[in-house]
């Protein structure tokens, strides 16, 4: 379903997917708009299904390898996450995140039990978590926190030349965790 005002609604004609609007008379936006100011990936979703096919493949977690799942853990409740009672005795845990996305951990033996050539990685990570506070002072109130409990700060907060209070904390695996919000204005 697609949102705001004049959207009714997301549909399927023909085998292709249409979005239909409540302006002019439910065609096509992408008709309505095909010379306006939308990008050309709007522009191009009343297109055939991507490669021929239906794609079913989604965005649906993020995996992260931990070598203490304990520590882990603790640290991720701090940040809000919801693991289960129990989970930090278990080899793989689950948090849901709004929107129906999940974070899962699974320590390094889990991984090796099943992919016996894996290997911790080394040098500076290449992923990150970016989790949005509420205002800049909550980015700075969190880094202080978590730094003053003994977790590494990357970099301190600071105001991004994009807009952003911006920090970085690794997690007890030295993934980097950003802490950001917009600066007012």
């Amino acid at each position: 379903m697609v949102g705001g005002p004049g959207w009714s609604a997301l549909s399927r004609a023909g085998g292709r997917r249409a979005v239909t609007s409540s302006f002019p008379a439910g065609r096509p936006v992408a008709q309505v708009f095909a010379a306006s100011w939308l990008s050309d990936s709007f522009k191009t979703g009343t297109q055939g299904p991507a490669y021929g096919a239906p794609m079913t493949a989604r965005f649906d977690a993020m995996g992260l390898v931990v070598s203490d799942m304990a520590a882990s853990i603790a640290f991720y409740r701090r940040l809000g996450f919801a693991f289960p009672e129990g989970a930090e005795q278990q080899g793989h845990a689950e948090a849901g995140l709004p929107g129906g996305l999940r974070l899962l951990l699974d320590t390094e033996e889990v991984v090796r039990s099943f992919h016996s050539g894996w290997k911790p990685p080394t040098g500076s990570a290449r992923a990150s978590l970016a989790l949005r506070c509420d205002s800049p002072e909550e980015v700075d109130a969190l880094y202080k926190e978590l730094t003053s409990e003994g977790h590494t700060g990357e970099l301190a907060p600071f105001d991004a030349v994009w807009g952003q209070r911006y920090a970085v904390v690794l997690d007890p695996d030295g993934n980097a965790v950003d802490l950001f919000a917009p600066l007012p204005g």
